[in-house]
């Protein structure tokens, strides 16, 4: 393990050697490549570091507990021993973590599909929640959201809702979020005040380049139409909105945020690329055996992960039977209680596997 984290921390000292010269300086391209590089090993090589100078000040205390000390400074030495050998099983621990292989998609933008499930007009309304509770999430970690497309119920509520999350780690956040998503609220439209169960599916997909997926342009069938919606006459008078059917596969993406064809062509590709791989990765995982999967769930659209029980100011995740009581701030998208403990689920799982 030492071996590897040298290597590591010898490449992340080239690489801040290469973003000081200015020959890549003035190539942009190189530059962001050299520069996420470096910030993904930034973590690792600072853990490793600190293991380093805990093994030393442990190594420092073995030797003062060799010299001739008095009885208070050696049971002092003694407890500090004790410290530092727990600090450094738990940096190796942590350091076996980091070192297991990464999911190539973690530092990729995501594509996010909400969409209402059972529940008529609320559960239409609780995909509009769970769209804020996402954007909220966002800015809070200064990412970018774009909305793609979208339909509307006329009550504030999302039939659907497809958007953009653009960030640094926008996927290894938030990959842990598809599934079917329940709510249990007494509906606004409820006279009696009876507690309804709706539902509302969310599919996160990490967006793909180019080079990720080939697209034949003769598979393609692109049509136009005019958007709908609100954005004045503009958007009912021109055939803005695109239609996309890859013809092999039979998915089909739609765009008409933008008022430029073009621009709803572009990002409508961009979705139509993140399906595709999406649906190649899901033919892969078909294909690996359950005990290798992950226990946060399989990622499955047709999985129950999560209630939000508005009575109870509750939030239960039923993959790791976690429950936190603070719907409120979840809902303005303090997610970070929920997430964290599915990543470290995640981290321990693939640890098991490993060993």
């Amino acid at each position: 393990m030492d071996e590897k984290l040298q290597a590591l921390e010898d490449r992340y000292e080239e690489l801040s050697a290469l973003l000081a010269d200015p020959a890549v300086i003035g190539n942009p391209s190189e530059y962001q490549k050299y520069a996420r590089e470096h910030a993904r090993l930034s973590d690792i090589v600072a853990a490793f570091r600190d293991y380093k100078r805990t093994l030393q000040q442990l190594a420092d205390t073995l030797a003062l507990l060799n010299e001739h000390l008095d009885d208070e400074m050696r049971e002092m030495a003694k407890a500090e021993l004790n410290d530092l050998k727990a600090q450094v099983e738990a940096f190796e621990q942590n350091l076996k973590v980091m070192l297991l292989p990464r999911d190539p998609n973690d530092d990729k933008d995501v594509v996010v599909e909400v969409r209402a499930g059972t529940g008529g007009d609320e559960a239409a309304l609780f995909a509009a929640d769970l769209f804020r509770m996402y954007s909220r999430y966002a800015e809070r970690r200064g990412w970018k959201t774009e909305v793609v497309d979208s339909s509307d119920n006329g009550l504030g509520g999302f039939k659907e809702i497809v958007f953009t999350i653009e960030g640094q780690g926008a996927y290894s956040r938030l990959k842990f979020e598809s599934g079917v998503h329940r709510v249990q609220r007494v509906p606004a439209t409820e006279a009696q005040g009876r507690i309804h169960t709706s539902t509302a599916t969310v599919a996160v997909l990490p967006e793909a380049e180019e080079v990720d997926v080939a697209i034949n342009p003769g598979d393609l069938q692109i049509d136009t139409y005019r958007s709908g919606g609100a954005g004045g006459q503009h958007v009912n008078k021109t055939e803005s909105a695109i239609r996309i059917t890859h013809l092999p596969t039979g998915v089909v993406v739609t765009c008409q945020d933008e008022r430029s064809q073009m621009k709803n062509k572009d990002k409508a590709m961009k979705i139509l690329r993140a399906k595709l791989y999406d649906l190649a990765a899901q033919q892969q995982a078909d294909a690996v055996s359950a005990e290798r999967r992950s226990q946060v769930g399989t990622g499955e659209r047709s999985e129950k992960i999560r209630t939000y029980n508005f009575p109870q100011s509750r939030v239960t995740d039923h993959r790791i039977g976690l429950t936190v009581h603070k719907l409120e701030f979840i809902m303005d998208g303090d997610l970070d209680d929920l997430i964290d403990p599915l990543i470290t689920n995640a981290e321990a799982e693939r640890l098991r596997v490993a060993e």
